[in-house]
């Protein structure tokens, strides 16, 4: 007899995540990359004064961390002109996602998401049993009136949407967000992800009132503050949305280092300034790279770019394949026909230069 009783639902999952780390495919290939250009990371680092903190946190570690979080919880409130039981700190955005879906979703229940969009909201929601629905990119953009509607059509709980775009680095104005939402089924919650708003030209954000009980805004400390190892995110709403978390959260899930990081580094926006440049920089030279090479780069409101090779999903995977060969560490969307790309980060200039004396050789092997 097994010993292993999990539920039905977790046998019937397959047995995937939804990114293989580059330290585990380094491990299975046996060879390191010289450019880490594929995860999104601020190559570019934490504020300074983050990092000071951390380090004076080190030695107190000892103790367990605020469970509430209050200090971060309490300056990103009066940013936000919320109060703090307008905010929930947590493991991430992926870490908060997973909360959410758990307080929301039944064996059942109805999401909607974008076909080929950042795949860990699905991961959750299969984890609990949610049925996913699945709407086409118009162009390749997230299509936010077709996800409304097909909500409207499956009596959806759930919509994700992201701005900017996880793969494709589009945005819209947070306006048209707004605007949108008239055409929100009742009962139906938008997740917006911003967790690279930072790095978007001005009205990307969404102007919505954080008592509006139609929507949980989540932002993170993993992409314009450079600190994706301390997995912090928070997420903004309604105050009745907000206490369901209390529930379910791991109330010490939030490690002492990482929340007086991202305390100094919210306070730092010199730094915060320093970094957006530097990405715009990458970006540029992202883009001069894919030109030179007879590929195009599609606009960016991220730290990342997306560049169409020109073909189809199988000569991108072939592409991807050449830079991994050669040491270089990038991804790309998994979903037709936005898989005619790839996807680079935006790194630092040594990193840049490793991926432009790559990417002719990758493309002759993938033209043979």
């Amino acid at each position: 007899m097994p010993h292993t009783r999990t539920t039905p639902l977790i046998q019937s999952l397959p047995a995937t995540v939804p990114f293989v780390g580059p330290e585990v495919q380094e491990r299975l290939s046996g060879a390191r990359y010289t450019a880490r250009l594929g995860a999104n990371e601020n190559a570019f680092g934490p504020s300074p004064r983050a990092v000071e903190a951390m380090q004076a946190a080190a030695s107190e570690i000892w103790q367990y961390a605020d469970s509430s979080s209050y200090e971060l919880r309490s300056a990103i409130a009066q940013r936000h002109r919320a109060t703090p039981e307008n905010i929930v700190v947590g493991e991430g955005i992926d870490g908060l996602l997973g909360y959410l879906v758990r307080m929301m979703i039944a064996p059942g229940d109805a999401v909607v998401t974008s076909g080929g969009a950042y795949p860990t909201f699905n991961y959750h929601a299969a984890g609990y049993g949610g049925t996913i629905h699945k709407v086409a990119y118009r162009g390749d953009s997230e299509d936010l009136p077709a996800l409304m509607a097909r909500a409207s059509e499956t009596n959806a709980k759930l919509i994700y949407f992201a701005n900017p775009d996880n793969p494709m680095g589009s945005w819209c104005k947070g306006a048209d967000i707004v605007a949108a939402l008239e055409h929100l089924p009742d009962g139906c919650l938008l997740i917006l992800d911003e967790a690279y708003v930072e790095f978007a030209p001005e009205g990307t954000a969404a102007p919505v009132s954080v008592d509006d009980p139609r929507v949980i805004r989540m932002r993170t400390f993993s992409k314009a503050y450079g600190m994706a190892g301390a997995r912090v995110g928070y997420a903004i709403g309604a105050q009745p949305l907000i206490a369901e978390f209390e529930k379910i959260r791991n109330h010490f899930g939030m490690n002492r280092a990482a929340q007086a990081g991202a305390l100094a580094a919210y306070h730092d926006a010199d730094w915060l300034e320093f970094l957006r440049g530097e990405v715009q920089t990458a970006r540029d030279t992202i883009a001069r790279i894919a030109t030179e090479n007879g590929l195009t780069a599609l606009p960016s409101a991220t730290n990342f770019v997306a560049v169409d090779c020109g073909k189809d999903g199988d000569f991108a995977r072939a592409v991807l394949a050449g830079l991994i060969a050669r040491g270089i560490f990038v991804r790309m969307p998994f979903v037709a026909p936005q898989d005619r790309c790839i996807r680079i980060s935006c790194g630092r200039a040594d990193d840049l230069e490793r991926l432009a004396a790559a990417l002719p050789g990758a493309l002759t092997d993938a033209d043979a």
